[in-house]
């Protein structure tokens, strides 16, 4: 029997819950509710559906103890959560993007327990949610790989700005920037789009051009990995934006470069680590930030953000995340 059913609107996403049901000692399973994540998951078992949209019947056949969401596919027109405990965890800790208000407004009536990366989203999800929803702060489980694991210095450097069409990112104004700075240098560069950049106007068409240019550049990879662990884990610097992956990139303690150059009118790049607009980017910053980290400055705002994000990097984030799951199985 199901315990544990897990539901994945894209293939992306599941490396939130995979990274939890590790230690979940339950019996689990995902179903997927958009096509592209069908067959997505090899940790974990899937549920053969004949209709990927349907959630709620999904959900009433497996009849699981609780159901685990990582995203807001359909929730304001399901119903099993009136029968079925919600867990919602996060897919992608992003800043600065209007996240948490636009999860909190869309869950409020779905959710159960809501766990939180860090301090900074647990605040705001105390005062969104209703008072009997159990908002705990776990951390960020796809990301306790990532703790201690030491630096590569291998002058590798990784491309990964959020989306264009949903997260309003850097993409479009950056990319070919950045393919400018670094073709023919000393540096590797990992050239990651967002997956809805490569399949989704207008980034599909940039993704395309860029793919073609970097064939002919010997020290640029085009970064095929459905997810990034294995691209963070062997890089030395990350150029982003406020995606998602800057507060997993937080994890190792490395250098970030912020890009300011948004497709979003309203939004803002909250300072973290070196932040700057692409055109004022330049080798001689990026040897320094490779050689001696950030200035004094920065590396004291970089604290002061890590405090009031009050995200828990023990590498324990994935078992937290588990015991709250399998606390509704008892």
């Amino acid at each position: 029997m199901t315990k544990v059913l897990y539901v994945i609107e894209r293939e992306f996403m599941r490396k939130t819950f995979e990274a939890i049901d590790r230690h979940v000692d339950a019996e689990s399973a995902y179903v997927a509710v958009r096509s592209e994540a069908v067959g997505c998951c090899e940790r974990i078992p899937e549920v053969e559906v004949d209709d990927v949209s349907d959630v709620d019947r999904h959900v009433r056949e497996v009849d699981p103890d609780v159901v685990v969401y990582n995203h807001r596919f359909r929730i304001e027109d399901a119903t099993f959560h009136e029968e079925y405990p919600l867990v919602h965890a996060r897919h992608g800790a992003s800043i600065g993007r209007g996240e948490i208000e636009t999860t909190t407004s869309t869950t409020s009536d779905a959710v159960d327990v809501a766990l939180a990366p860090g301090e900074r989203w647990a605040r705001r999800y105390e005062e969104a949610y209703p008072a009997d929803v159990d908002v705990s702060v776990v951390g960020i489980p796809e990301a306790d790989d990532l703790v201690a694991a030491d630096p590569p210095r291998e002058r590798r450097v990784l491309y990964a700005p959020t989306n264009h069409n949903y997260g309003g990112g850097s993409y479009l104004d950056t990319a070919e920037a950045v393919l400018d700075l670094f073709a023919d240098t000393e540096y590797e560069l990992l050239f990651r789009p967002h997956p809805m950049d490569r399949r989704e106007d207008p980034g599909k068409s940039l993704t395309t051009e860029c793919r073609e240019r970097i064939a002919d550049l010997p020290n640029v990879v085009f970064d095929e990995a459905e997810t990034p662990r294995e691209s963070v884990l062997a890089s030395d610097l990350l150029l982003s934006d406020y995606s998602g992956i800057v507060t997993e990139w937080l994890h190792t303690e490395r250098p970030l470069v912020q890009f300011t150059d948004l497709a979003s009118d309203d939004g803002e790049v909250p300072g973290i680590g070196h932040v700057t607009a692409v055109d004022d980017l330049d080798l001689g910053t990026v040897d320094d930030l490779y050689e001696r980290g950030y200035s004094d400055r920065v590396a004291e705002r970089e604290a002061a953000v890590r405090s009031d994000l009050g995200i828990p990097m023990d590498g324990s984030a994935g078992e937290r995340a588990a015991r709250e799951v399998t606390a509704c199985t008892e």
